[in-house]
């Protein structure tokens, strides 16, 4: 029987429980806080025990800590077991009234409480238009921001001070060393990683994170004015573009196993050329049509490859067994070596056909990235 996989919570669930935490024991300071519930976007209410928390005063500033270790349940996620930090600080009026803002549209639209909710060490600083927080702003999403201010404000209701002279500050002290392996320094988020989630929870092996960071990165690509945009289906594929392109950065998508996904945010953004980058065993899938190259929706069946090989003029005996599409690959390039190049080149060609139905037309250069990571044929 296969097992169910465990759901986990977000890193602005998390962020939000430890800074209800911390301003519980800012306004009471009573002993250390062991568990909070805090309210989800959907209605629902979740308990999260909490780590580590403690209380002191400095002059006449009170100032509370409390932590929440990151669960991801099964979720393969770089955060998962990271912790969570979050300061609450009780300032003067006298002094926060001297915290000056940008007081730009933008500024005003996105921070919409009197509720101070800062990012601190390990928590990504903005430095490209496009994202949902503004330049020069700590990568906080808006919904981790309303989770932690609903979490705050619900614990502080009671009490008379003025919210506006309380502040919340984040923080992951792993997240500079976490943001390395995350594709936050390309979206322009330096430093740290990004607290995030829209609905407080973390699904198993979710589409949710990989779509929206395509998404993301197409909205920082056209902000910063790019006509390109290059939907790579892995990172050996990308460097092999990046080595001969030189387009920049931002330019890049690691669309994954997202193919119609990523072809059809490509068209909606509007970009002008959609290059297309993808080793064998993904192109071949890419042209006999298949939207999901993950080999979860259904790994290649070697017989149908070869099928649909000899139907676009690439002639492979049927009675010769393959375990891999590298072995058929291999085959192509070895026994067909004289005239490999234009058979990769069908290949790519329909592809690109394929590709192009789900832009409706918007043009589309297909590149087959050989095993050595060298750009072999494109359409």
């Amino acid at each position: 029987m296969k097992k169910k996989l465990r759901s986990g919570y977000t890193t602005g669930a998390c962020a939000a429980a430890a800074a209800k935490a911390a301003a519980l024991l800012v306004t009471r300071h009573p002993s250390p806080v062991t568990h909070v519930d805090i309210p989800f976007p959907d209605g629902s209410r979740h308990k999260f025990k909490i780590q580590n928390s403690k209380f002191k005063i400095e002059g006449d500033e009170f100032i509370a800590t409390a932590s929440v270790i990151k669960n991801a349940g099964d979720d393969p996620d770089v955060t998962n077991g990271v912790e969570i930090v979050a300061e609450a600080r009780i300032v003067q009026q006298s002094k926060s009234a001297k915290v000056q803002q940008p007081e730009t549209a933008e500024f005003l639209h996105f921070c919409t409480s009197a509720l101070v909710i800062k990012g601190g060490r390990g928590v990504g600083l903005i430095t490209k238009p496009g994202l949902p927080v503004p330049v020069g702003e700590h990568a906080i999403n808006p919904a981790p921001r309303k989770m932690i201010e609903e979490a705050v404000l619900e614990e502080i209701s009671n009490f008379k001070f003025q919210i506006s002279n309380l502040e919340i500050t984040i923080s992951v002290p792993d997240g500079e060393e976490l943001a390395k392996k995350t594709l936050n320094a390309r979206l322009g988020i330096i430093g740290g990683i990004s607290i995030l989630g829209t609905t407080g929870i973390v699904k198993p092996i979710s589409s949710e994170a990989w779509t929206a960071t395509i998404s993301s990165s197409m909205d920082v690509a056209k902000a910063m004015g790019r006509n390109e945009i290059v939907l790579s289906a892995g990172r050996t594929s990308e460097r092999a573009h990046m080595t001969e392109y030189h387009l920049p950065e931002e330019s890049y998508v690691l669309m994954g196993d997202y193919l119609e996904y990523s072809l059809r945010e490509a068209k909606r953004h509007g970009f002008k050329k959609i290059h297309l980058c993808a080793q064998w065993a993904k192109m071949i899938k890419i042209a006999m049509a298949t939207p999901q190259t993950h080999v979860r929706f259904g790994a290649i069946d070697m017989k149908k490859a070869v099928e649909f090989l000899n139907s676009i003029g690439i002639t492979i005996s049927q009675d010769r067994e393959f375990n891999t599409a590298r072995e058929i690959f291999d085959y192509i390039n070895s026994s067909l070596v004289t005239r490999h190049s234009s058979l990769f080149s069908k290949v790519c060609a329909y592809a690109k056909k394929y590709a192009e139905e789900i832009t409706d037309g918007s043009p589309v250069l297909v590149h087959l990235v050989s095993y050595e990571g060298k750009i072999i044929s494109k359409r």
